[in-house]
């Protein structure tokens, strides 16, 4: 082969790469669901990229379809009865948002904040079960979407609904404390084999530590009477794990929900943040000496995450070098400080991940598709509400609020073209959207 020749092969592959690299920088993902709306006996029936919006009509500030477009789309008859009912579930919903606060009223996000709150509302079932979205691969419930939720209801007025949310996530709590990444929404147990998730007893200490910290004194006790055994066993687990000369818990999966052969900042932060709330927890119940054991742990492991990983520059994994959005849980509302170590990696991790359309990918190290994540993204409006740096969280509000549906949902992807993708609503993103408008 002469010189020529190999140099057209080589010029030929590298030209074939650079168009792969193009290809899996612009993916075209679907919009798997655009709204989820409520017909007239209480079920849930997703609208479609494909469905005729002349066909979808709601009641006024609800997710409640009328009757006709109901009957239209899971091809039924109207009967009095439905119309009676379609009435009543629409007035009962309205009723639900007007009984809250609006996080943001008046402002410019006003109108996406009671649209996610109406989108959590519906992806909320009567036992408790926060959906984290419709489509089949989501219709579960993760413990970390659901604090999240429960949060988010909290801050909006609807401690009630949160304590639910809350109830559910306890009732599927296993004897080790460790939550499993779903569960079925029927109370049946798990989809499948995905694993355990250590970061979720965190989270649901610090949802359970904020709703109490919302409540009158004279209705805190109820609460953390109910909720005791899941923050008991929680406590304990998070103890149990960070049982280590540097309190360094095992590797785990996390948000990618990858497998894990690390410790992830996406299970450490999460560990530790649950450490402090389960010492302010624990001191409520009066169990002083385990509220103490709480704090020196978040005390030991805080420490070591700055040593271990901030020597890196907070890097996703144990040893790694690629940051991701977990910088966030770092940083208030989560912290009680912004470390500026911290917010310099957490600047930096947010131009590397920024993706074509404006958004952010879950990480820097994640797949060159070209797709935002509106979790990672609303995740870092909300940290950059929380330290004062409003200008990126009203620039990423802003974006949120401009890439939705039509119906106005928050979907959990934008393509590099800027079309929403994947399903919506997400209830991550709502929640996130709503807490960080609450601080802005």
């Amino acid at each position: 082969m002469t010189v020529v020749t190999v140099m057209l092969v080589l010029a030929a592959g590298v030209m074939r790469l650079e168009q792969r690299r193009e290809r899996s920088a612009n993916l075209a993902a679907p919009l798997l669901t655009q709204v989820v709306g409520i017909g007239p006996d209480g079920t849930r029936i997703p609208i479609s990229p494909e469905t005729d919006p002349s066909v979808v009509d709601f009641y006024p500030g609800t997710r409640v379809l009328t009757p006709d477009s109901a009957a239209l789309l899971t091809r039924t008859t109207v009967t009095t009865e439905d119309a009676s009912a379609s009435a009543a579930l629409a007035a009962q919903q309205r009723e639900w948002v007007e009984s809250g606060t609006i996080p943001g009223a008046g402002g410019p996000y006003a109108e996406m904040v009671e649209t996610a709150l109406l989108d959590i509302h519906t992806l909320l079932l009567d036992n408790g079960a926060s959906l984290a979205a419709w489509p089949g691969a989501w219709r579960y419930v993760w413990p970390r979407d659901a604090a999240f939720v429960a949060v988010a209801l909290t801050v909006s007025g609807h401690p009630e609904d949160a304590l639910r949310v809350l109830e559910f996530v306890q009732r599927q709590q296993p004897s080790d404390g460790v939550f499993e990444a779903r569960y079925l929404p029927d109370e049946t147990g798990v989809p499948d084999a995905r694993g355990k998730q250590s970061d979720g007893l965190g989270w649901v200490l610090w949802a359970t530590l904020r709703l109490v910290e919302s409540l009158p004194e004279a209705d805190r006790e109820a609460v953390l009477t109910t909720l005791r055994p899941m923050i008991d066993s929680s406590t304990d687990a998070a103890l149990r794990l960070t049982d280590t000369a540097d309190a360094l818990p095992p590797h785990s999966q996390d948000y990618w929900e990858v497998p894990m052969y690390r410790l992830s900042l996406g299970t450490a932060a999460p560990i530790a943040l649950g450490l402090r709330s389960a010492s302010a927890l624990q001191g409520m119940l009066g169990a002083r000496t385990t509220a103490r054991s709480a704090e020196r742990r978040a005390d030991r492991l805080e420490k070591s995450i700055a040593t271990e990983f901030g020597a890196h520059g907070y890097p996703r994994e144990l040893g790694g070098d690629a940051s991701d959005a977990s910088l966030s849980f770092l940083l208030p509302p989560f912290t009680a400080k912004a470390s500026p170590a911290v917010v310099r990696a957490w600047r930096k991790a947010g131009r590397e991940m920024a993706r074509p359309a404006g958004g952010l990918a879950p990480g820097v190290g994640w797949r060159n598709d070209g797709i935002s994540w509106t979790p990672q993204t609303a995740l870092f409006a909300l940290t950059g509400a929380a330290i004062g740096d409003t200008g990126s969280a009203t620039w990423r509000m802003n974006w949120l609020r401009d890439h939705r549906t039509a119906y106005g949902s928050i979907a959990e992807k934008v393509t590099s073209a800027g079309a929403p993708a994947g399903p919506a609503p997400l209830a991550w993103s709502d929640a996130v959207t709503v807490l960080t408008a609450d601080l802005l």
